[in-house]
């Protein structure tokens, strides 16, 4: 599954100094290794929002797998006071043995979506919710706002290229998301190393201002890459941009690309322009600052691919998912929060999705496992499966391909009102029994 982490990173002082606080807390009270189950799930959909998409599982199963304090962490933590003898000789020892249940990458997810539940001790779930949150939240956040963007695409390819708009390895996480929700290949080559994403890329404009002629850059272009390349064709005149494209590599010329300017005309201009010079195969990508809203702005136009990177890295405005990691049961008995606005549901649940017999999604149900489960019907679909037991990752978990398909599905099984991008409610209700 691959971590996006360098391999020189701490892991276990990813967690949070109040973590290590409850930590030494529970240990002092005796209440440490009390039974206990956390839910990570999100009270509310980011405000504009009709559904979810669940990303960062396999992440986070790789991330508690290697989750150790080593010895260096331990010196950092004995030299600083963070925590004290007793707390330091019980994290020397720490390796997760509980079990987690969740939702595959790639599921839809609503408000009240029980998305992670981890079961264990007090201790040895508590260190894990920043490392949990920080995951889910930053991966399920693109992986959001790139299906909404996949959606407005309406099957041209998308390439992500976003990895100078945001920090070096959120940006490996984040081309991950963004292929599980569908963009066709990426510009970066980490995520491409370790997830095997098909990458993708062409030249900036310094490459044809190096050049003394724009003509001469598509030509070193040309010669190396051949004419099916793709070429830069707004650094002066797009139109005399074109022209020498075409003259260049000729009229089996790959694809040009417009990076600047109303993209929408430039694009059909372009489009009669290739057609009269005999191009009429030559393909057409456009980028800059595009995000979904202006990719459906476009679908009318002659546009083959898009470029997208500032606007899916940071989540086109929603850069958090609002994922919680709550303590919902101790000693198998329910506890909540009560807090105005934070209020969260005790006890452990389970999930299903509800469906007409056309697929057409209809409602998320959520019920206390300590309950009734509600009565069955021919067209549910269980929601959670096991990812952890006993502190071993489960074998055989969905791959990366099968969350791309699986959203594919959850997708298609929404109400047409739920693809929409206006502001709206979710897509499916929540039903908690």
């Amino acid at each position: 599954m691959g971590s996006p982490e360098p391999a020189t990173a701490s892991t276990a002082l990813l967690t949070d100094h109040y973590e290590l606080t409850m930590l030494g807390s529970a240990l002092a009270d005796g209440t440490a290794e009390r039974p206990c189950v956390f839910e990570a799930f999100a009270r509310r959909l980011p405000d504009g929002r009709r559904y979810g998409v669940v990303a960062g599982t396999a992440r986070v199963l790789d991330a508690i797998a290697d989750f150790r304090f080593t010895d260096a962490e331990l010196v950092q933590l004995e030299a600083t006071a963070v925590v004290d003898d007793t707390t330091l000789a019980w994290l020397a020892d720490y390796e997760f043995s509980g079990d987690i249940d969740g939702y595959a990458e790639g599921e839809l997810y609503f408000p009240g979506s029980p998305i992670l539940t981890v079961s264990g001790s007090f201790a040895e779930c508590v260190l894990l919710e920043t490392l949990v949150l920080s995951i889910l939240n930053h991966d399920s956040a693109i992986a959001s706002a790139a299906a909404r963007m996949s959606g407005a695409a309406h099957g041209r390819p998308i390439i992500e290229m976003g990895g100078r708009r945001t920090h070096e390895w959120a940006a490996v996480a984040a081309a991950r998301a963004a292929y599980l929700a569908g963009f066709a290949t990426t510009s970066n080559l980490e995520a491409g190393r370790r997830y095997g994403i098909p990458t993708r890329g062409t030249v900036a404009h310094a490459f044809t201002l190096l050049h003394d002629s724009e003509e001469e850059a598509f030509r070193s272009q040309v010669d190396k890459m051949g004419p099916d390349t793709t070429l830069l064709v707004d650094t002066y005149d797009i139109t005399a941009g074109i022209e020498a494209a075409v003259r260049v590599a000729g009229p089996e010329l790959g694809a040009i690309r417009i990076d600047s300017g109303d993209v929408g005309p430039l694009a059909r201009r372009a489009r009669e322009q290739l057609d009269a010079l005999g191009a009429k195969d030559t393909r057409i990508v456009v980028s800059g600052d595009l995000d979904e809203h202006a990719i459906a702005a476009l679908r009318a136009e002659p546009v083959d691919a898009y470029g997208v990177g500032t606007s899916v890295v940071t989540g086109s405005g929603a850069p958090t998912a609002g994922m919680v990691y709550k303590l919902v049961e101790v000693d198998g008995k329910p506890v909540a929060k009560r807090s105005a606005h934070k209020e969260s549901r005790g006890g452990r649940k389970s999930a299903l999705r509800r469906h007409r017999g056309t697929g057409t999604a209809v409602e998320e149900v959520v019920w206390t496992t300590s309950g009734a489960a509600p009565e069955p019907e021919p067209n549910d679909r269980p929601l959670q499966l096991p990812l952890i037991r006993a502190g071993r990752v489960e074998p055989d978990l969905p791959t990366l391909d099968d969350a791309r398909q699986r959203l594919r599905r959850g997708l298609v099984s929404l109400p047409w009102e739920g693809l929409k991008l206006s502001h709206g409610d979710p897509a499916i209700p929540t039903l908690f029994l």
